[in-house]
């Protein structure tokens, strides 16, 4: 498995459900902590605005930036979201979030 495949792949959890890839958590983390630190000394330090300018600017920039990854990973092949998931007995029919509970 190369770079390529781990951050574009798009990723499974545990209910089959389509999760974003690892690509597009880092993007979002790396262009949140971008914008907070350009847009800081632009609002003076008050919080108000500057949530006001960190949602404004992120989110064109989030669309467009996921919309390019998705075109990337459109033909790599999904992978589970963890590892441990390929553990999961199926046959049960069980969440597995309640097999840990006690009857």
């Amino acid at each position: 498995m190369g770079l390529r495949e781990y951050l574009f792949a798009p990723r499974k959890d545990h209910r089959g459900w389509s999760t974003p890839s690892e690509a597009a958590r880092l993007y979002f983390l790396m262009l949140l902590i971008v914008v907070g630190l350009w847009s800081w000394p632009k609002t003076n330090g008050s919080i108000t605005l500057w949530l006001g300018l960190v949602f404004f600017i992120s989110t064109p920039l989030l669309t467009v930036g996921w919309w390019l990854i998705s075109l990337v990973s459109q033909n790599t092949e999904t992978r589970v979201l963890v590892d441990s998931l390929h553990r999961i007995d199926r046959s049960k029919k069980q969440s597995i979030h309640l097999s840990s509970r006690k009857p």
